[in-house]
């Protein structure tokens, strides 16, 4: 559909659609005439070409040749009806197929793109010529996208509209006046047109246009067929760029490595037969394959698997092996199509030059027989800032498989050389994407090729497997540029590293176990293991390398599912790393991975969080923590009384901070502490008291309140309640009986941006639940229906599970599930109802997923097995799981 289409094509509109030549079509409300036995054939045949492409899609055979005999038969429709329109006039006037008509791809829903061209300037009798034209396809129901021109507006080109440019491109003959089209077609499509040179431009624009829509990456979860990076969108557009910029109009392919044009072929096919799909599910123009349809189309292409996530996973993992043929195509074909530029050429190492395509061998005869070398045009196109020539890489491509891995490293030189590749450093990930896409990679290490464009459906990673794993090594890559200010305090880390390389091998293996269902650390530790001692690498440094893939996990759970306030974490967290350098490794390998999952995914919060348990971490490797409980004797505490505001004494510094833990001093700063002192004074047994402030993106809410029960699960139905997505809680009271609540969360609905009184109207929720004089229940009766009515189809298995040995003071409850509306509060209120304390729950959200870790106790001590086996049984009722009477 084009810009200027866009107004023609509602069927039931009751809009003025202006033409060139000063005429008006108004496309019909509806058809009230009784219908002629011409307009009963007409819908006969069309309903007849309709049923039959709709059964071949619904056999997964609805690709080129079903959606060009589909075209054929509208092609019969439009011929027919072109026939009785201008039955009765001389008029010059041709009806042209433009845009996805043009090519004969027409799917079962598509719109009808046509341009109805008058040899002469329009005249007011032609307004009804084109409504004869139109109005048989509106009272089909057909969606139509038309323009109206005559031959002499075509002299000049339209810059102003690149949508229409483009379509014209795709042009064919219909029916008229085929002396009139061949003169169009001279014009448009001729060796010396006019049109050529700024529809390519046009074409490029709208490429760079609609990438940028989709973050310029084929690697989409749920992808538009037609428009994303990778789709059809970009097929069509590598073959009318090859076509503009070849003055004989005859349609090649640029080859890149092999025959390309068969993959392109591939591609379409395979994309039109999904295409045909989703039209025939929706019964419209709808072209995203979302989670759901995943499933539905990967059942009927047979796609394979035990179950259907499985092959679901299956039938993506084929998408995005074509979605990244046909990106090197159209980066290839852009390339190939751009004006030659002034051409210097400079040898930068043996056998290798650069110059204005890139770097290369000089010498490709020699460079053949000698694959030791190949890596180094690589390396030189990182010192030299630039890329990899196509050509180069379809010349490694031809070559590869005649070598097998040994070739490539045959000496000491060599693997030395690899090593010194494999430093962070910006354009790595760019060389071994390159690598990767040419086979080169995987022929270095095989184990590699085991996930290439293997997909996991846990709608948390936005990109397939091999692809997370590069950019993996991108993210390390930008902390080790001098010029990315971002993620600085990590950058430093990374400067203190003496080996970054084996932070960026552990990196390219840390996933290569996600070919299979086991337990993918473990197997990625096996699968390392040869390509190593292949490499020769010392056995120290193997030992660090498995060390990190195998806990490559264990930060992230620590700083978001656990305490990371509790010296208890930093103290298990320092046993398992053991040293100071694995400590630094672990923390730059997984800020990477966390980086690499999807763009939003480090946030500031857990940028944060990780930064934390790092710095507590480190100063358990080398100073210790004291006393769990603030001790009032210590130097902290009397730094506060010394430097305590003159209306508060000394004896109120001590009581508040009595009984509160040590994690406290840490979470707050010190006007913070005296603010909470503040609101504890003179605090009335059935008093709230609040204090809500903003950090960057971030607010901060404090509750204080004498201790009662439901007080933390109140608090988070509130929260819920304002739309409220919460980062983290804590719950805590001091000796005198005085409960401190600490929320963090994010103002997800802009309830507090948009509303100038919204602070006041949750402050004053606040009091008036947790005092008892408002229901919270009925509350959210309204919220929790309209939740529940945008739940997705898919399920995320849930699961309860409860740790005993993590930490020595709280049983910890780990819940997991969908992320769904008012999850903390109701799982929270389970929690008070059976008279367990909560003093502490992290909140983590993985794409749809939820996890909540809950801090236990009662009475102080850790919850017994009795009840624990209870509040099991109420919290797998409420969530859903059957129950086993084991953790899950």
């Amino acid at each position: 559909m084009f810009p200027r289409l866009e107004d023609a094509t509602a069927q039931c509109s009751a809009s003025v659609v202006p033409l060139h030549g000063n005429i008006q079509i108004v496309p019909p409300m509806s058809t009230e005439h009784s219908p002629t036995a011409s307009a009963k054939q007409l819908t006969k045949l069309f309903h007849t070409a309709r049923e039959t492409f709709g059964a071949e899609a619904a056999r997964a055979g609805g690709g080129m040749r079903a959606c060009a005999d589909y075209s054929a038969k509208i092609d019969h429709l439009l011929e027919r009806i072109a026939t009785d329109a201008t039955a009765n006039t001389d008029t010059p006037v041709t009806l042209i197929a433009i845009g996805g008509y043009g090519r004969r791809e027409l799917c079962l829903h598509s719109d009808i793109d046509l341009l109805i061209l008058f040899g002469n300037r329009l005249g007011a009798d032609d307004e009804q010529l084109v409504k004869a034209l139109l109005h048989p396809l509106w009272d089909l129901g057909l969606d139509v996208g038309h323009q109206v021109r005559h031959l002499a507006e075509l002299e000049e080109v339209e810059t102003d509209n690149p949508a229409f440019l483009v379509a014209l491109a795709d042009s064919r003959f219909l029916a008229g006046h085929s002396d009139l089209y061949a003169t169009f077609d001279r014009l448009i499509h001729g060796p010396d047109s006019g049109w050529r040179r700024p529809t390519s431009g046009a074409l490029r624009e709208l490429v760079d246009e609609r990438h940028r829509h989709f973050n310029t990456t084929i690697y989409q979860l749920e992808p538009d067929i037609k428009e994303a990076p990778g789709a059809l969108r970009d097929i069509n557009a590598i073959r009318t760029l090859t076509e503009l910029a070849q003055r004989d109009a005859t349609r090649t392919v640029p080859i890149t490595a092999g025959r390309l044009d068969e993959a392109l072929e591939e591609a379409a096919e395979f994309l039109l037969r999904i295409r045909s799909l989703l039209h025939a599910a929706h019964g419209r123009n709808l072209n995203v394959l979302d989670y759901e349809h995943q499933e539905k189309v990967a059942e009927q292409f047979g796609s394979p698997g035990s179950d259907r996530g499985r092959r679901a996973e299956a039938l993506m993992s084929v998408y995005f092996h074509h979605a990244r043929i046909v990106a090197r195509i159209l980066a290839s074909t852009l390339g190939k199509t751009t004006p030659p530029r002034p051409k210097s050429v400079r040898m930068v190492a043996d056998n290798v030059r650069h110059d204005h395509d890139g770097v290369s061998f000089s010498d490709n005869v020699r460079a053949s027989l000698q694959p030791r070398t190949w890596l180094g045009v690589f390396q030189a196109a990182i010192d030299e800032e630039c890329r990899v020539s196509g050509d180069t890489l379809a010349f490694i491509e031809r070559h590869c498989d005649r070598y097998t891995v040994e070739d490539f490293f045959p000496s000491s030189a060599e693997r030395d050389q690899l090593l010194h590749f494999f430093q962070p450093k910006p354009g790595l990930y760019e060389r071994l994407s390159e690598m990767h896409e040419n086979g080169m990679l995987g022929r270095m290490f095989p184990e590699f090729r085991k996930i290439y464009c293997r997909v996991i459906r846990d709608f948390y990673h936005k990109y397939t497997v091999d692809e997370h794993t590069l950019r993996t090594i991108r993210g390390l890559s930008e902390l080790g540029d001098q010029n990315t200010p971002t993620r600085h305090r990590f950058a430093s880390i990374l400067a203190e590293v003496p080996h970054p390389e084996q932070i960026v091998l552990a990196l390219l293996f840390h996933d290569v176990g996600k070919w299979t269902n086991k337990n993918h650390a473990e197997e990625s530790v096996r699968m390392v293991r040869d390509p190593l001692r292949r490499l020769q690498v010392p056995p120290e440094a193997i030992r660090t390398i498995e060390f990190l893939i195998r806990h490559h996990l264990e930060m992230s759970q620590a700083a978001f599912r656990r305490d990371s306030e509790d010296p208890e974490v930093a103290r298990q967290f320092a046993r398992l790393v053991g040293t100071e350098d694995r400590l630094k490794m672990l923390c730059l390998l997984t800020v990477a991975d966390i980086q690499a999952v999807s763009p939003e995914t480090l946030t500031p919060w857990k940028e944060e969080l990780l930064w934390r348990l790092y710095v507590d971490t480190y100063n358990q490797l080398t100073l210790g923590y004291g006393d769990e409980l603030i001790a009032t004797s210590q130097p902290s505490v009397a730094e506060l009384r010394a430097r305590r505001p003159a209306e508060i004494s000394e004896e109120q510094v001590t009581q508040f901070l009595e009984g509160l833990p040590q994690r406290y001093l840490r979470l707050v700063d010190t006007e913070t502490v005296y603010d909470h002192i503040h609101l504890s004074s003179g605090l009335a047994s059935n008093e709230v008291r609040t204090s809500l402030a903003r950090q960057d993106d971030v607010w901060e809410l404090s509750v204080i309140t004498r201790d009662r029960p439901r007080i933390f699960s109140n608090i988070c139905g509130v929260l819920s309640y304002f739309g409220m997505d919460i980062l983290r809680g804590q719950a805590m009271s001091n000796r005198q009986g005085i409960a401190l609540d600490l929320f963090r969360f994010v103002d997800a609905d802009q309830f507090l941006a948009l509303n100038s009184s919204g602070r006041a109207e949750l402050t004053q929720q606040l009091q008036d639940v947790v005092t008892g004089a408002v229901e919270l229940s009925r509350m959210l009766k309204g919220r929790e229906s309209a939740a529940r009515a945008k739940r997705r189809k898919f399920r995320i298995r849930s699961f309860a599970h409860f740790d005993h040995h993590y930490s020595d003071r709280y049983t910890v409850l780990e819940i997991g599930g969908e992320n769904e509306w008012g999850l903390l509060y109701r799982v929270s209120r389970i929690i008070s109802a059976h008279g367990c304390d909560i003093d502490l729950v992290l909140i983590s959200t993985e794409g749809n997923r939820a996890t909540d870790v809950f801090h236990l106790t009662r009475h102080g001590e850790k919850l017994p097995l009795e009840l624990e086996r209870d509040l099991r049984g109420d919290l797998e009722t409420a969530m859903g799981i059957a129950s086993t009477g084991l953790d899950h």
